[in-house]
């Protein structure tokens, strides 16, 4: 598996999902879907007839509660397993109030660096360290 990085203005036309690592008083939010025990960032496909934004406006809502929150777009990236490219747009969420959990999400975890078990975890980590050295770097 293999994950690339690219400016916001490549690959528009392939991006499929939005993934979203938020903060919230300081640590990072996981979350954790109904039918798994591991941990994931908040993220989901993007809607037929909906912007990439409004998507992740949607997905960190859905599944972390959020309901006051800034978003930065990071950058797009790509994940290659077996040959087959899949495009998404990674984001950094300032997260300022949590309410109630909807969906498919049943629990959230508040961590100060990556939590040991996740459910994506030769994508996740990659993601995970974009946004740190995005917030280092700005």
């Amino acid at each position: 598996m293999k994950v690339d990085f690219y400016d916001l203005n490549s690959h528009v036309n392939k991006l499929k999902y939005v993934v979203i690592q938020a903060r919230y008083q300081g640590q990072w939010i996981f979350v954790r879907h109904k039918d798994r025990t591991t941990w994931e960032i908040a993220g989901g496909h993007i809607e037929k007839n909906e912007t990439v934004d409004n998507a992740a406006i949607r997905e960190l809502r859905e599944e972390t509660g959020a309901l006051d929150f800034q978003l930065i777009p990071i950058c797009n990236y790509s994940v290659e397993e077996k040959g087959v490219e899949s495009f998404g747009r990674l984001y950094f969420g300032e997260v300022n109030e949590l309410g109630n959990l909807e969906y498919e999400i049943v629990e959230i975890t508040l961590c100060n660096d990556l939590p040991r078990q996740l459910t994506y975890e030769k994508i996740q980590p990659d993601l995970y360290q974009k946004v740190i050295e995005y917030l280092m770097e700005n």
